[in-house]
């Protein structure tokens, strides 16, 4: 199993640009607390909007605005190191597509109903016992995002860490929802799929993803 310990050092290394990069780009949202409600506005029409939580360097995000125009992404990214490398590799703005620094613990500080489907990939697994309410899919978590969706509540999952998928399947369980689709390997199932990052990675090394879509109405 991977523990993603590359985005951990990727984490601690500065770009000498950062400061730069974060400061002028232009679809980089600065003060996202003041758009709570808002967030048509922002995009100036009325798509669904989908948020990934821990977007990385932007692959999965940025291809999805791109294949996806009528809806609109959100990338949140706690770092702002990486946040930096994604503006770096992907430094064209798309009309569908901002991104935001900041915890995903305080979405709803952020967001009022106005999220159709968040997008959960390879998230930090948290395997210790301790550090278990630290995990996306944990009710700590689940609760947040019952403030920010708009009606159905839909959640899409990839994670190479079979026991982060297992017990994300129990923690979604319990909280009401439902599975569309559940693999456990996703590049062998024949399931449309835009790759982030670390999966291009894992698939060149013969790791099997898994992959939930769950939904609570």
């Amino acid at each position: 199993m991977f523990y993603l310990e590359s985005s951990d050092i990727m984490r601690l290394r500065n770009l000498k640009d950062k400061e730069e990069l974060l400061e002028n780009c232009s679809y980089l949202i600065k003060n996202p607390s003041e758009y709570k409600g808002l967030w048509k506005n922002v995009f100036q029409n009325n798509h669904p909007i989908h948020i990934e939580i821990g977007m990385g360097k932007g692959d999965f995000i940025y291809e999805m605005a791109k294949k996806y125009p009528d809806v609109n992404f959100i990338g949140i990214e706690k770092y702002s190191n990486v946040l930096a490398r994604a503006i770096k590799k992907y430094p064209l703005a798309l009309d569908n597509l901002k991104i935001i620094n900041m915890d995903a613990l305080y979405l709803g500080d952020v967001f009022d109903k106005e999220i159709e489907v968040i997008y959960l990939n390879f998230s930090d697994p948290w395997p210790k016992e301790r550090t278990k309410e630290r995990r996306l899919t944990s009710e700590v978590f689940l609760n947040i995002y019952e403030q920010i969706f708009k009606s159905e509540k839909r959640i899409f999952m990839k994670t190479d860490n079979l026991g982060l998928f297992a017990s994300s399947i129990v923690s979604l369980s319990k909280f009401g929802y439902e599975f569309l689709c559940v693999s456990f390997d996703l590049h062998q199932s024949g399931l449309p799929n835009v790759y982030t990052e670390y999966e291009k990675k894992f698939q060149a090394q013969g790791v099997k993803i898994n992959y939930l879509e769950a939904f609570k109405k």
